[in-house]
Order: structure tokens, then C-alpha cells, then sequence
């Protein structure tokens, strides 16, 4: 597995590889959404899966551990993403926004995806770990 991040101008774009699929993560701070006097904090962030590899899949469950600044976890899962479970032919890419809120001005996401080629074969393709930064916060978790 291989993973990495990089800057976007104010915006940070997060990349794992597993097995073939690529897994791009771009978080965005809804300011109109959050009410920091309420220690209420929302997210959008943005999901691209690529199939660079040979095989065709299809994500049949995802796990988020979502982390807050306070070092407190939730644990998000279920069945696909978005109300989907996407089927990659190689060279296919699927690609979806989502959202979470926290009650601290920054926090941290990861997860995996359960990936199951055509033979049967599941595997887990992780997703990058990821910051979810505010302008209410003095620094970056990651």
C-alpha cells in the first residue's frame, strides 16, 4: 500500500494505492454549515476510487474511524458508500461527496473499503488518512 498527500493551494488531496485501486481524498471545511459557537464543525470531502488494475471489482463495505481533536473515535460502517455499491471495470473510476460533522474545530479520518474482484476474492483497499481542518484551529493534525 502506498499512500501520500498533497497540497492544493489552501486544499490538501490525500492518496492510498491498494492492490490497484486508487483512492484520492480531498476534505473541505463547510464554513456555512458549522456553528462554531455551538462547538458544531462540518465537513464535506470527496471521494475518487480508481481501478488501475487488471481485475474488475466492486466495493461491497466501507469502515470510517473518524477521530476528533479531543482523541475521541467513532466508528462509521455499513454496506457500500453513498447508498452504492459500484461495480470498476479497470480503468473505471467512481467518485462521490459525503460529509461528517465533529464537535472540535479539527479532527482526522481513515478508513477502508472492502473490495470484492469478480472471482470472489475480497480484498481491503485502505483509504488515506486524511485532516479535517478549520480556520477555528491553531494547527494541523496531519
Amino acid at each position: 500500500m502506498i499512500w501520500g498527500a498533497t497540497e492544493l493551494g489552501e486544499e490538501m488531496l490525500y492518496e492510498s494505492m491498494t492492490r490497484g485501486i486508487r483512492i484520492t481524498v480531498e476534505p473541505d471545511f463547510l464554513e456555512e454549515e458549522s456553528e462554531p459557537a455551538d462547538d458544531h464543525y462540518v465537513w464535506a470531502y470527496t471521494v475518487r476510487i480508481d481501478n488501475v488494475s487488471d481485475k474488475v471489482v466492486t466495493l461491497r463495505r466501507r469502515i470510517w474511524y473518524i477521530t476528533d481533536a479531543g482523541g475521541r473515535t467513532v466508528t462509521v460502517s455499513g454496506d457500500g458508500v453513498v447508498g452504492e455499491q459500484p461495480t470498476l471495470r479497470p480503468g473505471d473510476a467512481f467518485e462521490y461527496t459525503s460529509g461528517t460533522p465533529l464537535a472540535t474545530p479539527s479532527g482526522l479520518m481513515r478508513g477502508t473499503y472492502s473490495m470484492e474482484t469478480d472471482s470472489g476474492e475480497i480484498f481491503e483497499a485502505e483509504v488515506p488518512a486524511f485532516s479535517l481542518d478549520s480556520p477555528h484551529d491553531w494547527h494541523r493534525l496531519n
